[in-house]
């Protein structure tokens, strides 16, 4: 008969090898790839990387040459989710991950993390819902960032709408302020999208029901966010047990149906540097490549 105290030995040496292996995933960097029949007819194909949850913190080598790296797949354009930053001096090792894909036309949204400092927090507080704002946490210098990616043509969809042209295609995109921390404001660009564009796209940090259901009844195609972390510590065979937002948990990572959209939910490339774990579900970025509709 097995005594109590080796059984609590074995349960303890399971738990950190656990850990341990959630921790490694975090390293453990995956490139997705998804095909979407949406595109006008006679449209030429489109290539989009979506990226995520970055979280840069200085010294993260390995995140920067894997982000550096995805140049290869010679992307049309880079649409970026938010939650660049992690650290309160993120921002140049941010921006120097994403170096070679500046250079491609690239849009982006902010998250709260961009905004203000990491905190840490207890993981079980999530249970309870998405998490708060505290007003505690500090603010960030967030100027130099957006200035760093809007210098090289990236275009800033805060509450804002542009007629995108890439490589000959016009996309209809607009995106709003990170919702988690109630800065999104939908009046600035609502209104149906351009029915002549080859693509129409809504673009937003965190999932939540309210911006969703408002691009995809203006007609959204597609929408594009991240947050979620696709759960972060998933169960395999069951998968995400919560989304840190309103969205449910089957739509925590990859794509799915929304209505009368598309969504695609990054599982991202980061965490906070106070929890950085990962279970079942490694950092990733996704190559979302966009054909013409059949009838």
């Amino acid at each position: 008969m097995v005594s109590f105290g080796k059984a609590a030995t074995g349960v303890t040496a399971l738990g950190a090898a656990a850990l341990g292996y959630a921790h490694l995933e975090t390293k453990r960097f995956t490139l997705r790839r998804e095909n979407l029949r949406v595109l006008a007819p006679h449209s030429r194909d489109l290539r989009v990387l979506h990226i995520s949850d970055l979280h840069m913190v200085p010294g993260q080598h390995r995140k920067r040459e894997w982000v550096q790296s995805l140049i290869a797949l010679s992307p049309d354009a880079v649409v970026a989710t938010g939650d660049f930053l992690s650290h309160e001096e993120g921002i140049p090792a941010a921006l120097e991950a994403l170096a070679p894909l500046l250079d491609i036309p690239g849009a982006f949204v902010l998250g709260s993390n961009d905004y203000f400092a990491p905190k840490p927090i207890n993981p079980a507080r999530y249970f309870s819902g998405p998490s708060q704002l505290e007003p505690t946490r500090k603010q960030l210098d967030w100027a130099p960032l957006v200035e760093g990616l809007s210098e090289h043509g990236w275009l800033n969809l805060t509450n804002t709408q542009h007629e995108w042209k890439v490589d000959g295609r016009l996309i209809d995109v607009r995106g709003v302020d990170d919702p988690h921390i109630g800065r999104d404001d939908y009046s600035q660009v609502a209104g149906r999208f351009n029915p002549e564009a080859d693509l129409t796209l809504g673009v937003v940090h965190a999932p939540y029901l309210r911006v969703l259901d408002s691009m995809s009844a203006d007609g959204a195609q597609v929408i594009l966010a991240g947050h979620t972390h696709g759960g972060q510590l998933r169960i395999p065979g069951y998968g995400a047990l919560v989304t840190n937002c309103d969205l449910n948990t089957r739509r925590a990572r990859g794509l799915s149906s929304y209505r009368n959209s598309l969504l695609h939910v990054s599982a991202g490339l980061g965490c906070s540097r106070y929890a950085p774990f990962r279970f079942a579900c490694p950092p990733e970025a996704t190559l979302l490549s966009f054909s013409a509709a059949t009838n």
